[in-house]
């Protein structure tokens, strides 16, 4: 059976608020998933890691991420940049300015389907 393409617009989406300072809109594929997060200044992402491996491209704003177990690596993402993040790879971030980012997952993020993400829902900036 052959499966029919899907148009979404992203300013027709509703947004999810799951913070005071963190909301996001979700495109699901079979495969991937495709996210807009929007983080105001001084918003965190706790630390946490998936299996889920994890492509974030920042339109607007910039975030600080530190990776690893110690939270050791510092890598500041800015508009226009890229950031490649393994499966399993500890990592929480901090927006150092109102952001949009867009973040791309493979497999699709099943917590972030469920509501199970309560490291996010949670969080208190």
């Amino acid at each position: 059976m052959t499966e029919t393409a899907k148009h979404y617009n992203w300013e027709k989406m509703p947004t999810e608020n799951l913070s005071d300072t963190i909301g996001r809109k979700l495109i699901t594929g079979t495969n991937m998933m495709i996210a807009h997060v929007y983080l105001k200044k001084g918003g965190i992402v706790p630390m946490h890691s998936h299996h889920n491996e994890q492509i974030t491209y920042i339109l607007d704003g910039a975030l600080k991420f530190l990776l690893g177990e110690d939270q050791d690596e510092e890598v500041i993402v800015r508009a226009g940049e890229v950031l490649v993040i393994p499966p399993h790879l500890p990592h929480s971030a901090e927006a150092l300015e109102d952001t949009l980012d867009v973040d791309v997952f493979n497999p699709p993020r099943e917590d972030w389907l469920d509501g199970s993400d309560n490291y996010l829902r949670d969080s208190k900036e």
